[in-house]
This record gives structure tokens, sequence and C-alpha cells, in this order.
């Protein structure tokens, strides 16, 4: 007797159909699974055997063929054993199938009968929505995070022994019940209350973060670069339900869930500088998992030491930065996952970290701090909208008593700054500037007479600025001016500032012992809006 059951499959952080068919037939005794399987596929034979005598039954003694169609996409991982078993004994009709009828089926079988955790479950029961199937048949464990999706039952157990009771008529399948959310989004931890000084950094951080903008901290050892990045996370809003969906739907794809239902906080990721190229986009054989990348998708990708990185590894974030997905291609597959992220790193000016200070002097000679820049290309740099130098706090900001803003203070004006950036920009499909395509940057961001002449002088005096830079220069402007609650057209402050914020690609590199330390960088009246 043949039967099948319908189950799915991860390609990337998407699921595909699968239908498992099992024929259960006459002959001398044995057991074969063909449609591209791969070994944890094949191997399940054993984990079911074990798992139906636990429950008091055995694989029928017969010929056992199961397909895994279609058969020409390589399948992976556990999560056949349930829709397997299943098949064994409904094929040998040992059981009636309906109360499976219109079920997806998807679980890892433990030796005695334990349904364990599987990675997917959220893809597979928006597939089985798509699919127009009633419901998933899922481990209790991923139960929370395949009710996510609206408009799909859900069943979930911990045993096989309950869903054979329910094949044999003696209980229902038990239905889960999703209950209330319990996580509002906001991150309760390190605050910018705690940053003294550092207006102008402080400033760039909430226009990054305002409108999506990729953000370069640089400056001598010691002043405060990480710390500020690290609070990143305590003025980030939280998600929408369509944002909660697409980063679950990534970390179940890697298998980073934790069971507790939807992720509504955004990613904050901080890959250590010695990630491969792999590590950060996502690889891996013989299936692509996603990366550092992707798992920043709706949140921050955090570079500490930016130079520190291989070469290879950051320049592979190029085509991310500016298409917000990645592309991974191999022989065997291709695969596209999300990669929206905004990225964050801090850097030293050179090698020894005190070029450009006011309080020490630089040692390194101009080829050394020609080859320390050098591990940036001018390209990636180029799509970092805002390059901060961040300088020495004095004695007497860091004793000060005098209170300085706060995260929540700071995250209010980053949620109006957001909504108004929604609003104007839903009729083109994105919802942060900094993901305009150039006919939203066209159409939203018009500029006064005295702004384009600002634009002119800036391209008078930085002879090197691309057309890219021009228009990321636009994009900040126009955050700033969604920060401030306008909506008319970017004026000439508002691009005078967002040109200043661009100040690593144009910092010049002069040799301290030769020449003496280079001026400090007049940036006045940067961080006035504070």
């Amino acid at each position: 007797m043949i039967v099948s059951f319908p189950s799915a499959a991860l390609h990337g952080v998407d699921a595909f159909r699968v239908d498992v068919e099992v024929d259960v037939s006459g002959g001398l005794p044995g057991y074969h699974v063909v449609g591209l399987a791969a070994t944890a596929v094949k191997e399940g034979y054993a984990r079911i055997r074990s798992a139906l005598k636990h429950c008091g039954h055995e694989v029928p003694p017969r010929k056992i063929t199961v397909n895994l169609a279609p058969a020409d996409r390589r399948k992976d991982g556990a999560a056949f054993d349930l829709p397997i078993a299943m098949g064994c004994v409904v094929g040998a009709e040992q059981f009636a199938r309906t109360p499976l009828e219109g079920l997806l089926l998807l679980g890892e079988l433990g030796l005695d009968g334990t349904l364990r955790t599987v990675r997917g479950s959220l893809a597979a029961s928006t597939l089985a929505r798509d699919q127009g199937l009633r419901g998933v048949l899922v481990p209790r464990c991923c139960a929370a995070e395949a009710a996510a999706v609206p408009g799909i039952v859900v069943y979930a157990v911990e045993h096989l022994g309950e869903v054979l009771a329910a094949l044999a008529g003696e209980a229902a399948l038990p239905e889960w019940q999703a209950g209330p959310p319990v996580d509002s989004g906001v991150v309760l931890g390190p605050d910018f209350s705690e940053v003294r000084g550092q207006e102008e950094a402080r400033a760039a951080v909430e226009i990054a973060v305002a409108g999506g903008h990729n953000l370069l901290l640089y400056g001598p050892p010691g002043v405060g670069k990480t710390m500020i990045a690290q609070r990143i996370p305590s003025i980030l809003p939280g998600m929408t339900h369509e944002e909660a969906i697409e980063v679950t739907k990534i970390y179940s794809a890697a298998g980073l869930t934790s069971g507790s239902g939807l992720i509504t906080r955004r990613p904050f990721r901080s890959p250590h500088h010695s990630a491969s190229s792999p590590a950060l986009v996502g690889g891996g054989a013989p299936a692509p998992r996603p990366g550092e990348a992707s798992l920043a998708h709706r949140g921050v990708l955090f570079l500490d030491e930016l130079p520190e990185f291989q070469r290879a590894a950051i320049e592979v974030l190029r085509q991310p930065l500016e298409d917000r997905i990645v592309r991974i291609a191999r022989a065997y597959a291709s695969v596209r996952l999300p990669a929206s992220f905004l990225l964050a790193a801090s850097a030293n000016p050179c090698p020894c970290g005190w070029h450009g200070s006011e309080v020490r002097q630089c040692v390194c000679s101009l080829g050394m701090i020609e080859r320390y820049r050098g591990r940036l290309s001018g390209p990636l740099l180029d799509r970092i909208d805002l390059q901060v130098r961040v300088k020495s706090v004095t004695l007497e900001e860091m004793r000060s008593d005098a209170d300085t803003e706060c995260s929540a203070a700071i995250r209010a004006r980053v949620e109006a700054a957001r909504e108004r950036q929604a609003h104007r920009l839903a009729h083109y499909g994105v919802r942060l500037n900094a993901e305009m395509s150039p006919r939203a940057v066209r159409e939203t961001c018009k500029l006064t007479l005295r702004a384009e002449r600002a634009l002119a002088q800036l391209l008078m005096r930085r002879a090197g600025m691309t057309a890219r830079g021009i228009d990321r220069v636009i994009r900040v402007a126009r955050t700033i001016c969604d920060l401030d609650g306008r909506d008319e057209p970017i004026d000439a402050p508002e691009i005078t500032e967002a040109a200043v914020f661009r100040a690593f690609d144009s910092d010049p590199v002069v040799d301290p012992r030769l020449y003496g330390a280079p001026a400090p960088r007049s940036d006045a009246g940067v961080g006035e809006r504070q």
C-alpha cells in the first residue's frame, strides 16, 4: 500500500514542499530511501524503529520504499522522521490516516519516541498556509514559532505515542493555543545616559538608526567607540509583525530559535574580527545557511576594529550593503538570503591609533598609515554614509554629574522619524531612507536653491566624491529633516551637516613625524540639534 504525507525542506530561509511517499509491499524485508536524501534522512530508519518499539509497535517486516518528491532536489535534516514513521504504520494498514488528512508533518524522533526541535518550522507553517493545507503537526517545542503564521492550525505533540493514540481514535491531536506576547521588543541594557560628552558621535548614531544609514566611528583607543556602538540596541524601535516574521524565519533556518515564538527584538550581531567570508554572508555545505549579515536582518551588524577583519571577508559585504540581499551560488545550489541591516563599525585611524589625536603623538610612518587604511577599500567606504571621528573626552566631561540624554528620549525621536519615513515611502515599498531607490530619492528629496549651491560647493572641495557619495549625503540630509519633524525641501544646513559626517574618506594622511600632528577637524554646529 502506498501512502503520502506532505512535509517540507529548507532552501535558504524558505521552505519548499516535499511529499513523503511510503510504499509498504510484500517481498524480502528491507528499507530504501530515494529522492536525493542526505545521510541524516537515511539514518532515520534506526530512530523510527526504536521510537515505534517504545510505543508498543514495530516497523512492519516488509519491503519499505520511501520516496521524497520532488526527487531532483536535495533534502537535508531529520525532520522527515515523523512523516516516514506515519507512512510505515499507515501503509501497513495498522491505522487509518484520517486524523492526519490535510496536515503538513515535521519532526525529528528520539530513540524513545520523543519529538525534537527542527529547523524551519515557521517557514513550513507559511508553506502549509500557502499550499491550502488545514494545519501543521510539529514538535511542541516548535509550536509557538509555527503558530506565528495567521490562518493556520498548529498541532503540537511531545511524543510519538500521542500521534499513534490519535490515529487509533483514543485521543484527539492536541491543538496549540498561543499565549499573549510578553516581549515588548525594547532592549533594557546599557543606556546612552552613561556616555559622557561625544555629542557629535551621539548625533551621528541617532541619525544612523533613524534612517538605517551605515556608520563608522573612528578615533584613538579608549575614547568610547565600542561603548557608544553597544548602546545602539537601546534606541532601536520595536519591530512590526512582518519584520518579526522575517527575522524569526532566518533564525529558525539557522537553528537559533529558543522555542518562545516570534523574535520581537531587533538583532544586534557582533562577530569577532577573525570571522571568515562564509561566516559573514553565509554558506556551508551541503546547504548554505544564513551568515551574520542575514542574522542581522532588520537590526545591526557591528564590526569592531573593522581594519582587523580579513579584507576578503569585509569586501563580500559590498553587495549586501547595496542590494540588501545575499546571493550565494554553489555548484549544487543557489540561494538568496535577506540582509537588510544597519552596518556599524569602529576603527582606529592608524596602527598605533593616535593619528590626528590632540593628546598624544602618532608614531606611525606615512607608509604604515596608508597600508592600514588601505585595508578598507574605497568602494566599501563609499557605502558607509556616516563616518565620524570620535575625539578624546576631557576629565571634566568624564567626571561631570550633569545629566545626559537617556536612550528612551532618543528612541522616541527615532520612532517618530521612522513613522514619518514609513508614511512617505509606503508607495515605494520601503520603510527607511537608506532603502530608497534612485527614483524615490528624486521624488521625495527635493532640495532648495541654497541646498543645491551647498552641494555644488561640496563637490568642489571634495573632487573625489562619487555619485553614490552625493546620493548618500542627500539621504542623510533627508533623515536629519525627519528627526527635526520637517517635510519641507532639504535646505543647505542639512546638506552641510550630512557632508561633515563623511569624514574618514576625506581625512588627510599626514606623516606626523615630518609635519606634526594634523589640526583637529572643525565640526562646529553638528551637535546643535542635541
